[in-house]
């Protein structure tokens, strides 16, 4: 059993104070995380993470058992599944609107998971081979797109959220050699922004393409180097951090996160000290990015910076496989799923690590 204390204001001066930053910048107090234990076959491999703050519900992909699987955010207990999901998956995930959650699936299919039902409503096929992996959601223009990463070339699929959920575009990226990562939508410009681990068979040249959903046209690509860009959040000041991937650190890259200024197309800060991450997240109520930084040296962890004014904060130990995360704004809780291990308390079958809030 590790033994997580709380991260106080002390313990994060120290650590900041080893790494030579200030120690009034370092204000964490994640308490000890508790374990939610997840039922079924012992959970070995799962992926993305989504909050639903309408249903407080946190749902993750869930491959073990072939399903998406819930979370009570308010009594952080396991709620119940959506079960019928191919040895594909499920993918990435997302929430849609107050009720739905949509995730990628083997096969090449989209399921839209009723979040009250527990239950798949509807399937899409988007036309490809290989699976849907990641997705994101734009309300404003009503479409999921989601990330066929696994074609050749890979494609991403622009769905309508209506009734019918017919599929109004398509947008194929030749030039990503090593499939697609995560895209996110940005109120600010509209615009959706997509990580391409490799671009042209160069792995220390990766991208952000920015795309118009409207017309679902490549508008620009971002160039980020040695980083194979995964996960995506954006945060304030229409900023926008990418994590660098696990991938990136197994091809000898240094591990490190990157914050990028969207309106200047130009990156704002580097930080070292957390990298090795997939999924990464933003939580408006604390103003922090969290980090599932599953090949950080020395063992995953939850890598924790501080938004609003670029810094790294503190990276606190989490368990087996634990490269996804999400957090609850209205809780102040961040949820980091877990494989089965007997290392972490509550866990032997897998588990959700829940941070507590302040």
């Amino acid at each position: 059993m590790r033994n997580f204390l709380l991260v106080s204001i002390g313990l994060a001066a120290a650590v900041l104070a080893q790494t030579g930053a200030a120690a009034d910048r370092a204000h964490v107090a994640l308490n000890r995380p508790s374990s939610i234990p997840i039922p079924g076959q012992p959970l070995k491999s799962f992926d993305i993470s989504a909050v639903s703050e309408a249903q407080h519900v946190l749902a993750f992909s869930d491959r073990s058992n072939h399903a998406v699987d819930f979370v009570d955010t308010r009594t952080d207990r396991f709620a119940g599944r959506a079960l019928g999901f191919s040895s594909g998956g499920p993918n990435g995930v997302v929430a849609v609107g107050d009720g739905e959650f949509w995730a990628g699936d083997g096969g090449s299919k989209l399921r839209v998971v009723d979040a009250h039902t527990r239950r798949i409503v509807a399937t899409i096929s988007t036309g490809g081979k290989k699976r849907v992996d990641e997705v994101a959601y734009d309300p404003r223009e009503q479409v999921v797109i989601a990330a066929n990463n696994d074609d050749d070339p890979p494609f991403v699929t622009f769905v309508s959220t209506a009734p019918g959920h017919r599929i109004v575009g398509k947008l194929s990226f030749p030039q990503a050699t090593d499939g697609l990562e995560q895209p996110v939508w940005n109120p600010v410009d509209g615009m959706v922004y997509l990580s391409i681990p490799v671009l042209n068979h160069r792995k220390a040249d990766g991208g952000i393409a920015v795309i118009d959903p409207r017309t679902q046209r490549l508008m620009d690509t971002i160039h980020v180097s040695q980083c194979m860009p995964a996960g995506l959040a954006l945060g304030p000041n229409d900023q926008l951090l990418v994590g660098c991937s696990d991938d990136a650190v197994a091809e000898g890259f240094a591990p490190r996160s990157l914050i990028l200024d969207l309106g200047e197309r130009k990156l704002v800060t580097e930080i070292r000290q957390v990298g090795g991450s997939d999924e990464v997240w933003y939580d408006s109520s604390s103003g922090r990015y969290y980090l599932a930084a599953v090949a950080n040296p020395h063992g995953p962890v939850l890598g924790v910076v501080d938004a609003r004014k670029d810094t790294w904060l503190v990276n606190l130990p989490t368990g087996a496989r634990a490269h996804s995360v999400a957090a609850d704004a209205s809780s102040g809780k961040v949820f980091v799923p877990v494989a089965a291990n007997s290392t972490v308390k509550g866990c032997t079958n897998g588990c959700v690590e829940v941070f507590g809030g302040e």
